[in-house]
């Protein structure tokens, strides 16, 4: 199976970069599942239902979350019905939506895709290691799903390669996401899982992660709250990490970062 993960879209350079290619991608590297983070790309900051739609409609299969999940209030009360939009999993109980989404693909394929999000410098929410292994107590790679992708949104990489560790051997896909930033760690770890402290992002990076210069620069400088940021608009580069399986394990046996647009260097993969 291929895999492909796209960090963080963010605005509506990230947003239209990912919609005006991604059919043409899916094709080009015969891509089975297409998962990205969405929580900031509606103008920056969460996810509006109807951006939503569009990227589901634009051939994204499972949207992910993270810390801005509820910053459209929008979502909230639609959520429940975008099974495909998947907030963090270990969210206090009743939050609106679900932590996974178990999604059917051609020749009767199963795969498990996971949102969780860091504790470390990050909102407090449950412990993500005790609610990761109660989730996959239900699905067993290999067997019962041929894939299992676990977003990781946390700020920490010591807790994002902790929970690597920990995930080694029963998932296909371990990837960071929060800080926009691609790191250069990715690799498949001894028990066959793949890994990555973080996809970076799907958005401009002639920006602060981002957000337009200015603005940051002004918060960074004077220590004051400034206008409300807004995204860089520029030529995004999207960023993430394409993950081809075993067909009998669902593990991973070749990765390659996804690096496409923008002002970073390409990179496509030869697989």
């Amino acid at each position: 199976m291929r895999l492909l993960f796209l960090g963080d879209i963010v605005g509506r350079s990230g947003r239209e970069a990912v919609l005006r290619h991604l059919r043409s991608w899916r094709e080009k590297l015969s891509l089975d599942l297409v998962v990205v983070n969405g929580e900031n790309a509606s103008h920056g900051f969460g996810l509006s239902p109807q951006t939503a739609r569009d990227l589901l409609a634009g051939g994204v299969d499972v949207i992910t979350l993270g810390n801005h999940a509820w910053d459209r209030r929008d979502l909230i009360g639609a959520i429940n019905q975008l099974p495909s939009v998947v907030r963090p999993v270990n969210s206090p109980p009743g939050t609106p939506g679900h932590g996974s989404c178990l999604i059917d693909l051609p020749r009767d394929r199963k795969a498990l895709v996971i949102n969780v999000m860091g504790r470390i410098f990050m909102d407090p929410l449950d412990d993500p290691f005790r609610v990761l292994a109660e989730t996959l107590s239900r699905h067993k790679l290999g067997r019962t799903v041929d894939a299992i992708i676990v977003d990781v949104h946390a700020e920490a990489t010591s807790e994002k390669m902790g929970l690597g560790c920990f995930l080694d051997g029963h998932v296909s896909l371990v990837i960071g996401t929060h800080t926009h930033v691609p790191t250069a760690d990715q690799r498949i770890l001894p028990g066959g899982t793949a890994f990555q402290c973080d996809a970076g992002m799907c958005g401009d990076y002639d920006s602060v992660i981002g957000m337009m210069k200015q603005n940051a620069l002004s918060r960074l400088l004077k220590k004051v709250p400034a206008e409300r940021y807004q995204p860089a608009e520029g030529e995004a580069t999207v960023c993430g990490l394409m993950v081809e399986t075993d067909p009998e394990t669902g593990l991973a046996r070749r990765i390659s970062p996804f690096r496409q647009g923008g002002c970073l260097a390409p990179c496509w993969p030869d697989f």
